[in-house]
């Protein structure tokens, strides 16, 4: 049995279809554990970053140990908010040696501080943007928060630290409300996390032009590929995400099932 475990936004409204497509009618096998964090949908208490991930954290641990499904054999999916869940999740296993079967993260962010800065409500309604001219009246604000979700740094410290990876970053070109971009970043984080002491961005630019496959109209995927099992995917498509193939194909092969998990 493969289980797949999943953390969204309460604004996604109904979800069920989207689940539905995620294993595309092709296998049985394939079960879907979501929850509501607190504080959303019907779920009691008041939403914090730690709260959040201790959410996650034990959505997986209820996978792993009541359901009886191995580490080995779920794949942890988050989409925006749930992207920042997502990598709190796994980096908290992967420090005790738990590794699972893939992670995808479909339309993230880097933190909370660049996410605002660029993030519009319904693609029409900036929040912090209209401020880039004032810097410091920006920062001002930014410094309220008591949230930060620092994905990029969580993201390269998970892959760090794990000894097989296989991670797919999935975003669309036309996402009006978190920019594409910052996959882009978080690709970026995660590819650092392959190597030691870092890489240099201009090199880390030149090998990624290597290895990236132009799918036309702006989308194209990336990977990058370590020989100590490490496999980073970034794919950026032209239009939505959650129901089309490309996630599919992810969580597919993510499980393995794409002809023992070749990539790309």
């Amino acid at each position: 049995m493969a289980a797949k475990t999943t953390f969204g936004n309460v604004a996604q409204g109904e979800r069920t279809g989207s689940y539905r497509s995620i294993p595309d009618g092709s296998t049985s096998n394939i079960h879907i554990l979501a929850i509501d964090y607190r504080g959303f949908g019907r779920s009691t208490g008041f939403p914090t970053e730690e709260g959040l991930i201790t959410d996650g954290i034990a959505a997986a641990d209820w996978a792993m140990t009541v359901a009886k499904v191995p580490s080995s054999r779920i794949v942890v999916l988050g989409q925006s908010l749930g992207t920042a869940v997502a990598c709190g999740v796994v980096e908290h296993f992967a420090l005790q040696g738990i590794e699972f079967a893939g992670v995808v993260l479909v339309a993230g962010f880097t933190d909370v501080s660049n996410l605002l800065t660029s993030y519009s409500i319904a693609g029409w309604i900036p929040l912090l943007s209209p401020l880039r001219p004032y810097p410091a009246l920006q920062k001002l604000f930014i410094s309220y928060l008591n949230d930060k979700w620092p994905s990029t740094s969580r993201l390269t410290n998970f892959v760090h630290i794990s000894k097989r990876v296989r991670l797919f970053i999935i975003h669309a070109l036309d996402d009006y409300e978190i920019p594409w971009y910052h996959s882009q970043e978080l690709f970026a984080a995660a590819a650092n996390g392959t190597m030691d002491s870092g890489i240099d961005m201009e090199l880390l630019e030149k090998m990624k032009a290597r290895n990236t496959i132009d799918m036309g109209d702006g989308a194209f995927i990336s990977t990058w590929k370590t020989g100590n099992d490490k496999i980073i995917r970034q794919e950026v498509v032209g239009h939505g995400v959650l129901t089309y193939a490309p996630l599919s194909l992810a969580v597919f092969k993510a499980f393995g099932f794409d002809n023992g998990g070749v990539l790309p």
